[in-house]
């Protein structure tokens, strides 16, 4: 089943910015859609919950070095 969370991320600046975390999150299994919205430091995921966590994409992010609630 299809989820969408809103992810707030502290450290966004550029457009590569923006570029890296969507490319990090695109590549894991269960995540179907994101949307990486530089100017209110966020990041829209649609994803499967049956198939990855909340706590799985927030540690992707980090690893990306940005800060995630």
């Amino acid at each position: 089943m299809s989820e969408k969370i809103t992810l707030k991320i502290s450290g966004l600046s550029c457009n590569h910015c923006k570029m890296k975390i969507e490319k990090a999150l695109k590549t894991l299994a269960g995540v179907e859609n994101v949307q990486v919205k530089l100017e209110a430091g966020e990041a829209e995921v649609d994803f499967d919950a049956a198939k990855i966590s909340e706590a799985e994409l927030k540690a992707v992010i980090v690893d990306a070095g940005y800060e995630v609630s």
